[in-house]
């Protein structure tokens, strides 16, 4: 290093002091820091190894101390002592700032845990991960409470038109009969899958009321007196279709199975219902005007042993004084009864609650009717 760069006995100039950049204790950065002691934070400060330096402010370069005393901070460098920290603690140093109080941390109150849905809902609470779906149906048992939900008057009322339609058209022939037969068919296979909560399961509904529509044709052009076979060919074809449906879809296993049994239920039922086109002109009658009578009873606001009990009674009544007009005779009180009987389990399916009361308008109507048509079928054919 010449003299024309640095010359060492001069007095402190600022633009020509030599800069320490290796890894050394910056004074002028030290000497700037507050001296308040922060009281909290957990690690001793670089004061206590040079307390000169940190009481003192920045005085002016001295050549000759340096020369006489070149950097003793690397001389006199020892390793931090974290042995001796747990037997002396740490205090702060009395300045005339006082230590700030260590915040204590808040207390998050328990969060109460989600009210139960209204009974209304179809749904449970939601969540990042997603629920599955919670009925009423499964939050009735969970609350002991029955999972049953009557349909009501609307739909027994609705079964009883279109009861009195298919006991009234039966008599005209069979082309009459197939027109309240195609609605009773449609209303059963939508309200099957509502039932079940699958909708709109446009597909399954589709197959289902396609196969009742092929039974029906079949019928017509096999006659009653082959109708057992013209009902249960396209019963065995589409429930392998139904299969064929649910092997192409991308949904989980769990979801194929359920809709592989709702499908197949659903296409049986409404294929079932065309034994009424099967039956015989007066079997359907009487059946019918005993599903009308029954489903009507059981709707009114009476105990549901009594109501069971009163509408077969009623049902039997219809049934004998329908078949007294067309020839029956008592035999009509047996198959109002049997007609009841069957119109009562699908009422009782129909019930299981889904939370939709138009899933209940839906499958209220056109159960009983519908679980009452192999009855009518079978027992017009022996009994006629």
């Amino acid at each position: 290093m010449s003299s024309d760069q640095y010359d060492p006995y001069t007095g402190y100039d600022p633009e020509r002091t030599q800069q320490w950049e290796g890894p050394t204790w910056d004074t002028r950065n030290h000497a700037q820091l507050p001296e308040t002691g922060t009281a909290g934070a957990g690690y001793p400060q670089p004061q206590a190894q040079h307390p000169q330096q940190a009481q003192q402010p920045y005085q002016a370069y001295d050549p000759a101390q340096a020369q006489q005393q070149p950097y003793p901070q690397q001389a006199a460098y020892q390793p931090y002592p974290q042995a001796q920290a747990p037997q002396q603690p740490y205090q702060p140093m009395a300045t005339g700032v006082r230590p700030q109080p260590v915040p204590e941390p808040q207390q998050v109150p328990e969060t109460p845990q989600a009210a139960a849905p209204e009974a209304g809902a179809g749904y449970g609470p939601a969540t990042v991960a997603g629920n599955a779906r919670v009925t009423d149906a499964q939050r009735a048992r969970l609350e002991g409470r029955s999972p049953i939900i009557e349909p009501g008057m609307q739909p027994a009322l609705l079964t009883a038109v279109l009861g009195a339609l298919l006991a009234v058209a039966a008599p005209l022939g069979s082309y009459a009969l197939v027109v309240p037969l195609v609605v009773l068919q449609a209303v059963t296979a939508a309200g099957w899958f509502r039932l079940n909560g699958m909708w709109p399961a446009r597909q399954g509904i589709a197959l289902a009321f396609l196969g009742g529509l092929v039974a029906d044709v079949a019928v017509l052009a096999a006659g009653r007196d082959h109708a057992p076979a013209a009902i249960i060919g396209p019963l065995a074809v589409w429930v392998i279709l139904s299969l064929v449906l649910q092997l192409r879809s991308h949904a989980s296993p769990d979801e194929r199975m359920y809709g592989l049994m709702a499908t197949v239920a659903s296409s049986a039922l409404t294929i079932l219902a065309t034994g009424y086109l099967g039956a015989t002109a007066d079997a359907v009658s009487v059946g019918a005007a005993a599903v009308a009578v029954a489903a009507v009873v059981r709707a009114l606001p009476l105990p549901t042993p009594v109501s069971v009990v009163i509408s077969l009674l009623a049902a039997a009544g219809a049934g004998y004084a329908v078949g007294g007009m067309n020839g029956l005779g008592t035999n009509g009180a047996v198959l109002g009864a049997a007609a009841a009987v069957c119109a009562l389990i699908g009422h009782r399916a129909a019930s299981y609650d889904y939370p939709s009361r138009f899933v209940h308008f839906t499958a209220g109507v056109a159960l009983p009717l519908a679980a009452a048509g192999p009855v009518v079928w079978m027992l017009g054919r022996a009994l006629g």
